[in-house]
C-alpha cells in the first residue's frame, strides 16, 4: 500500500479525533479549511467514517479506525529519552 498525500490528510484528520477532548469527540471541517482537509473529510464520509461531510463525529466503524491509529501512532512514538 502506497501513503498517497490524499491518504494522508485523511489519516491526518483522523488523528484529529482521537486528540479531542469534548465528549462527543467531533471535528468540524470549516468552509475556510485548508482544501485538502476539506476534500479528506468528503472521503471519510464517502467511506463511511464520520457521520458529516464536514466532520461532526465518527461512525462505529469510524471509532474502530481511529482506535487502530492511535494504536499504531503510540508504537511508532520514539521512546522518551532518559532523564
Amino acid at each position: 500500500m502506497h501513503l498517497d498525500s490524499d491518504l494522508i490528510e485523511e489519516l491526518n484528520l483522523l488523528a484529529r479525533y482521537r486528540m479531542t477532548s469534548t465528549p462527543a469527540g467531533g471535528v468540524e471541517v470549516g468552509q475556510a479549511a485548508d482544501p485538502a482537509v476539506i476534500a479528506a473529510a468528503q472521503r471519510l464520509y464517502d467511506k463511511g467514517l464520520i457521520e458529516r461531510v464536514d466532520g461532526g463525529n465518527l461512525t462505529d466503524s469510524g471509532r474502530q479506525a481511529v482506535d487502530s491509529l492511535s494504536r499504531l501512532l503510540g508504537q511508532l512514538q520514539p521512546p522518551l529519552e532518559p532523564i
